[in-house]
């Protein structure tokens, strides 16, 4: 047996956690798996693979040749498409990931854009509020908010957002308006409390103040919901409420005081080897991302 195919087979098992289920994927006999899987241990010299009565499991090399073992083999796919002449035709399923609220209002529309353009094509969506690690959670695609580490990807930044105080006019009514940030201490604030939430809010020039917040929420969503509703003020990234902006029913406060605005990225792992499926959306999302006039 070639190389090639043991270590798609090795893949496959890795991918499974099952002989039996690989042989079945693959329509061959479960012996065959095995001695393909020991052929592959012996050729590298590592054992790949700890198999129990009950489980198989990556052993730490084992873990590092599949990380290899899918990129050879995405290389190999896309090497035989380009010389079949369909290396422009996206094909398998593409994975994209994004905060929440961000990707249910912007990236989800050009998620379902693009799977009407290609058929073919299905997708799957991690929208969490946390962070992912693009390679160990099979990302394809990651539209991320906020400066980037040096991660090695390739990234095309796409707008900005900023981090705003909003409340409702009929709020400010009863209320005013803060004039500084230290005047929050006398307003009703609803405060989310996810995984980038902090009591201490960062204003230009170094300000900090620590506020106290009355409503606390695990949800972006509830603490909008409640300054719509005429009940508080909230701090969130302003794409989160921008159809309320436009419609007038929130406005921004102590803009005078706001920090940098922060960055948008579509990230992707792979560069100019992108499979088509990751080149042709990421294209999509540029395009549309930054004619976005609420990021932009």
């Amino acid at each position: 047996m070639d190389r090639w195919q043991a270590m798609r087979i090795f893949a496959k098992v890795a991918e499974t956690a099952s002989f039996a289920e690989t042989a079945r994927l693959l329509h061959m006999s479960a012996p065959a798996v095995t001695r393909a899987v020991a052929a592959l241990e012996g050729a590298i010299g590592a054992r790949l693979l700890v198999r129990t009565t009950r489980s198989v499991k990556l052993t730490e090399a084992g873990s590092r040749y599949h990380e290899d073992c899918r990129r050879i083999l995405a290389d190999i796919v896309e090497a035989e498409a380009a010389a079949a002449g369909s290396y422009a035709t996206p094909s398998g399923t593409l994975t994209v990931t994004a905060s929440v609220l961000f990707g249910q209002m912007h990236v989800l529309p050009i998620l379902t854009d693009y799977l009407d353009s290609y058929p073919t094509m299905s997708a799957r969506t991690l929208f969490v509020d946390r962070p992912v690690s693009i390679v160990e959670e099979g990302i394809d695609v990651a539209v991320r908010i906020g400066h980037l580490s040096d991660s090695g990807f390739t990234a095309a930044r796409v707008g900005t957002v900023r981090r705003v105080i909003c409340g409702s006019p009929a709020y400010f009514g009863r209320h005013g308006i803060p004039a500084t940030p230290q005047d929050l201490k006398h307003h009703r604030i609803a405060m989310s409390t996810g995984a980038w939430a902090s009591p201490e809010w960062r204003f230009s020039q170094d300000q900090r103040v620590t506020v106290h917040p009355v409503l606390q929420s695990n949800t972006n969503e509830a603490g909008i919901a409640a300054a719509l509703a005429g009940w508080g003020l909230t701090r969130v990234l302003q794409y989160q409420i921008g159809p309320a902006l436009l419609e007038g029913r929130l406005q921004v406060v102590l803009a005078d005081y706001e920090e940098p605005p922060l960055p948008i990225h579509v990230l992707y792992p792979e560069g100019r080897q992108a499979p088509a499926k990751v080149r042709t959306f990421v294209d999509l999302a540029v395009t549309r991302l930054r004619a976005n006039r609420l990021l932009n």
